[in-house]
């Protein structure tokens, strides 16, 4: 493995113990010499982590006292932030945080990219929803929620504004994870694949008003999923 492999694979370790309040904000982080013993890395590698994660201001480094955790309201990357943020909430909350997020900005969205669209967005929204059927009808429930994701992406790009996408794309992993676990009930696949449907619809007409109420609509069918196929089960 090479050096900047041990070096990521260290700094996602420790940022691991940190969210896991093993090491706790303002609490001083083992000598390098003690996280390279336990990582069973060079001390070398053991510097560049820290170094990596002071350029994050997750740690700051105290010349002659240590490295000390920072709280995660000082921290620079965005990622560990959400990561952070995501594990203060816990499980059950996260995901219904992540469609108050959704419902926020995607009607946004939708209601600009019916304005600001081009046609091509609208022949790569109706391939996302040829792949989502296809999927449905094949079983494979890899194939159906990226191409879910991918339809909303579009949108977030159709939009005309470069920092929805962007910011959105942070969350990226959570809402992967979280749309692959209620895309696993056939119920919510034919939900999405309907609203997303009539999304489109909306996007093309280039009625902004509508296209807001189509997404609004959606996202709420969302909420309801999710109330019933997964929050009922837990």
């Amino acid at each position: 493995m090479s050096r900047i492999s041990l070096v990521d694979d260290l700094v996602e370790s420790l940022l691991d113990r940190i969210l896991r309040g093993v090491f706790a904000a303002h609490e001083m982080l083992p000598p390098e010499a003690v996280l390279a013993e336990e990582a069973g890395v060079s001390r070398l590698t053991a510097r560049e982590a820290i170094k990596t994660l002071q350029a994050q201001k997750i740690v700051s480094v105290r010349r002659g006292l240590g490295t000390f955790v920072n709280p995660p309201s000082d921290w620079s990357s965005l990622d560990a932030i959400l990561r952070a943020a995501a594990h203060d909430l816990g499980s059950s909350e996260v995901p219904l945080r992540l469609l108050e997020v959704r419902r926020m900005v995607e009607t946004g969205s939708a209601e600009l990219a019916a304005r600001n669209h081009q046609d091509s967005d609208l022949v790569s929204l109706d391939a996302t929803i040829a792949e989502m059927e296809a999927a449905y009808v094949d079983g494979d429930l890899e194939r159906l929620t990226r191409n879910d994701l991918a339809f909303h992406d579009i949108i977030l790009a159709a939009s005309g504004n470069p920092f929805v996408p962007a910011l959105m794309g942070q969350l990226g992993q959570l809402l992967y994870t979280l749309r692959r676990e209620t895309s696993a009930f056939t119920e919510v696949q034919e939900h999405a694949i309907a609203h997303h449907k009539i999304v489109r619809s909306a996007i093309a007409s280039r009625n902004p008003d509508e296209a807001r109420r189509a997404m609004e609509a959606h996202i709420q069918q969302t909420f309801a999923d999710y109330e019933n196929f997964i929050q009922a089960q837990s």
